[in-house]
């Protein structure tokens, strides 16, 4: 059974950090690219970013691109969002997806608040 559960939303004040994890289960990690998306209330989902099969190619949105930073670890089967400065415009429910594939978890939520 294929699993993605995501982990390490929470609130936190603008300029804070959080990393966030995607535990994966279920189907061999290693051979998928993983991505990490976002949806705000009343807009699209959105790709934040993503990373190859063993961590040499990541890319990210413009929105982030200075801000956070994705990793994987193949071992442990996750894949990681480390999130800094963050702002209000980060606020959203934040899920991970191995690329083109259906496999997605159930999302956590990031709030950026004073």
């Amino acid at each position: 059974q294929v699993q993605l559960v995501e982990s390490g939303g929470g609130l936190v004040q603008p300029g804070g950090s959080l990393t966030l994890s995607c535990a994966a289960s279920g189907f061999t990690f290693s051979l998928y690219s993983m991505s990490w998306y976002r949806q705000a209330p009343g807009k699209e989902r959105e790709l934040v970013a993503r990373i190859s099969r063993f961590g040499g190619t990541t890319n990210r949105a413009d929105s982030v691109k200075d801000r956070f930073t994705i990793s994987r670890d193949n071992v442990k089967k996750t894949v990681y969002l480390q999130m800094n400065n963050l702002k209000p415009e980060d606020t959203a429910v934040y899920y991970c997806n191995a690329v083109q594939t259906t496999y997605w978890g159930q999302g956590t939520q990031v709030t950026v608040s004073e």
